[in-house]
């Protein structure tokens, strides 16, 4: 390997975990309440961990682009569909429901910019309904909030794989 070919190390830039100890474990908290509603009403593991991926491809948070491609892959997702999932507009391989599901998470994940339309919510809701749209977007509030801390601080670094 030359020098042109190593890896880059990306820096912490702050262990937020270790700085805010109370709020990273209020945040976690928050996410294990959005996932029991998640769960509650019965919404599809692998349906929620594309939500995931796209917010946080949207987002830009490298971790968590990390982490839940490979907890897509384990909750079943196929490798086409992971690799679909940033061009899912003009893909063939999702379904009206992960559709709705993925037009509402950028909605919501670039609200500065869409100020979620009530036509978004609205076309969840038909596919959805009210309880299961609500968990929704329980998510995806919740995610917006890890890529934010992931983002900023940059305090998680991804483990490399073995090559």
């Amino acid at each position: 390997m030359t020098i042109t070919d190593a890896l880059v190390d990306i820096p912490v830039r702050l262990d937020f975990d270790a700085i805010v100890p109370r709020f990273s474990r209020a945040v976690a908290s928050l996410d294990h309440a959005a996932t029991a509603e998640l769960d509650r009403v019965d919404f599809d593991p692998q349906l929620r961990e594309l939500v995931r991926l796209r917010a946080s491809q949207v987002n830009g948070c490298v971790y968590c682009v990390d982490l839940h491609s490979k907890d897509a892959r384990t909750a079943g997702v196929s490798e086409q569909k992971l690799r679909a999932v940033a061009v899912w507009r003009d893909s063939g391989l999702f379904t009206a429901a992960e559709r709705a599901a993925l037009h509402l998470t950028e909605s919501i994940t670039r609200l500065s910019e869409t100020h979620v339309p009530e036509e978004d919510v609205t076309a969840a809701t038909a596919i959805f309904g009210e309880e299961r749209t609500a968990a929704l977007i329980s998510l995806i509030i919740v995610i917006n909030v890890w890529d934010a801390i992931g983002v900023t601080t940059r305090c998680w670094p991804v483990a490399r794989d073995a090559a």
